[in-house]
């Protein structure tokens, strides 16, 4: 299928917020006040999906309504780009019943991660769009920490231009919306060089449980020349990333990934570096591709954005790792 790269955002713009896992209910007014002013000071104007307050008791809403507001903001000429409210749990209950040919004949700016990893990979696999894992609407309501963030947004977002992925210098593994006021930052260790080489490659996945729920369904991209960026959330140990990644490696179709990044594990997950390396290291699939972890992507802060669908470089060596957007 053909590559559709959406036109890029400018100010002026008008950005649809759609909930198509959890309800925007649960989020403060406080976080909603700094979200707006942040894409205010961006130049872009929101408009809300007519159904981003309705709550059901998964703290979501019905199928119906999460598909009506999707078509929506990609239906709507003067809406630009589309950013989903939050993560949550559900968004594959869409998978059969959006209308890809809308998506397609439509291509704009699509933005979210976590459970929107199933739409990020779906709406690849299904229409050639590339699409952007990167921060959610609520992401923009944190007060603090979030300078790298928008810096990655907007090369992705705004801008055509190659750019290089370099690490934050300081990370957070906190509830930022419980207490605006008070983020521990540590220093960030950089990138962690796990097995060297080269490569170029298409980028697809993020979250490693929805991505390989996608498996052996028409929403599961091609792995053809791929480089897979994966991660998971505080509720994953080391050996339940194992498993899923095992699953991945197990494919015929593996034999096509150029290249593996995985995302900053949570503190409460308990990976350390060494039984990372260990677990990466044991796996003959992944001898011949470079692999490098700690990341910015995933369930820490800050977090880069980047495109599913789009191009990468990946060099890494023991004290030299790079990583390039070439196309997004």
């Amino acid at each position: 299928m053909k590559k559709i790269y959406p036109s890029k955002l400018e100010k002026g713009d008008t950005i649809a917020v759609v909930a198509p896992s959890r309800s925007m209910v649960i989020i403060s007014e406080k976080t909603r006040q700094i979200a707006n002013k942040r894409f205010e000071e961006l130049g872009l104007k929101l408009v809300f999906g007519e159904h981003v307050e309705e709550n059901d008791e998964f703290n979501s809403s019905s199928v119906e309504s999460r598909v009506e507001d999707l078509h929506w903001a990609f239906s709507d000429r003067t809406v630009k780009g589309v950013i989903t409210v939050i993560g949550g749990f559900n968004s594959n209950q869409l998978l059969k019943y959006i209308d890809w040919e809308l998506v397609q004949n439509n291509p704009k700016i699509f933005c979210g991660f976590s459970d929107i990893t199933t739409l990020n990979n779906a709406i690849y696999a299904k229409t050639g769009l590339v699409n952007y894992s990167g921060p959610h609407y609520t992401t923009f309501g944190q007060k603090l920490e979030f300078d790298y963030t928008l810096e990655y947004f907007r090369k992705c977002i705004f801008s055509n231009e190659p750019f290089d992925l370099f690490p934050s210098e300081q990370w957070t593994d906190d509830e930022w919306y419980l207490d605006q006021e008070n983020r521990k930052p540590v220093p960030s260790e950089g990138y962690l060089p796990i097995n060297p080489g080269e490569a170029k490659g298409t980028i697809i996945g993020s979250n490693i449980r929805l991505f390989t729920l996608l498996k052996g369904t028409e929403y599961y991209p091609s792995l053809e020349n791929s480089i897979l960026f994966l991660e998971d959330d505080a509720e994953t140990q080391i050996h339940h990333f194992d498993m899923c990644l095992q699953s991945i490696l197990l494919q015929e179709e593996f034999k096509g990934v150029k290249g593996l990044v995985v995302g900053r594990f949570q503190n409460e997950s308990k990976v350390k570096q060494d039984l990372l390396i260990k677990m990466i290291k044991r796996k003959d699939e992944l001898k011949n591709i470079p692999v490098i972890a700690n990341a910015d992507f995933g369930h820490t802060e800050p977090r880069f954005t980047f495109p599913v669908g789009g191009e990468l470089e990946i060099r890494a060596e023991e004290k030299n790792v790079s990583l390039k957007i070439l196309k997004h």
